[in-house]
């Protein structure tokens, strides 16, 4: 998991700090502060700044999900705060300690992470569970699914054999994290899902793969797919280069 540290954060609210200090003075000077314009513009890209560091870190995907209050008040001590963050005391002046930041935030992080994962998981078992019961579906011992519409010619996929597919991977909300055409792979280098449910088809083949997450990308997902989510391909077999063993070339 990233360490998130507490000095990366300082520096965004030390430039929030710079382009809010528009105290007025009675010392005569002839630069003048930046208009109120400018101030909501400035304002308006540091919480684009910001937004991104919750967003990119997996903190939030709105800010229904934090408290905003408490937020603003990170932010008011922060800016009320004396001294710098490299001095010894500085964390003294806040409720938290700005300097567990690392810990608490990756505990918080990885609680949310297990809550999705076991949420994916609950979702994606009652999904299958019901998709079973469906006439044109079929299930394998390992827990694939899969409806066929066209078998295809010639000699099934072999794992290693190479093919060139269409393709469309959704989420069970219907989200479709992937999409390519005329693409090249070999059968046993993606995840199981895939290998097994190629394995069905031949060349011309189509089919739908309903793939359990153990099959596909697990409890660790990726970074487009949440951990242990269901996936659903739409696949076309365009063609297939037979793997030829060495010794019968």
């Amino acid at each position: 998991m990233k360490t998130i540290r507490f000095f990366a954060i300082a520096v965004c609210a030390a430039a929030l700090a710079v382009s809010c200090n528009n105290a007025s003075s009675d010392v005569a000077v002839e630069a003048e502060l930046p208009t109120k314009a400018e101030v909501d513009s400035a304002s308006y890209l540091l919480g684009v700044n910001f937004g991104a560091f919750f967003k990119q870190n997996n903190f939030a995907e709105s800010l229904d999900e934090l408290n905003k209050a408490e937020i603003l008040k990170g932010m008011e001590d922060f800016l009320a705060a004396e001294g710098t963050p490299y001095d010894p005391d500085f964390g003294a002046q806040f409720k938290i300690d700005p300097n567990k930041m690392g810990d608490i935030l990756n505990a918080f992080l990885s609680k949310k992470q297990s809550y999705k994962a076991a949420k994916n998981l609950a979702e994606g078992k009652a999904f299958l569970a019901k998709n079973a019961l469906k006439e044109n579906v079929d299930t394998t011992a390992s827990g694939l699914q899969y409806t066929i519409i066209a078998e295809g010619a010639g000699d099934k996929i072999a794992p290693q054999d190479t093919v060139w597919v269409n393709y469309k991977g959704t989420l069970l909300d219907g989200t479709v994290f992937d999409e390519n055409d005329s693409t090249m792979l070999v059968a046993n280098r993606v995840i199981r899902g895939w290998t097994e449910g190629l394995g069905l088809l031949g060349e011309g083949g189509k089919a739908t793969l309903y793939i359990p997450a153990d099959l596909a990308y697990g409890e660790r997902g990726n970074r487009s797919i949440a951990p242990n989510s269901t996936l659903i391909f739409d696949v076309e077999v365009l063609k297939v280069g037979h793997f030829v063993p060495a010794e019968e070339k």
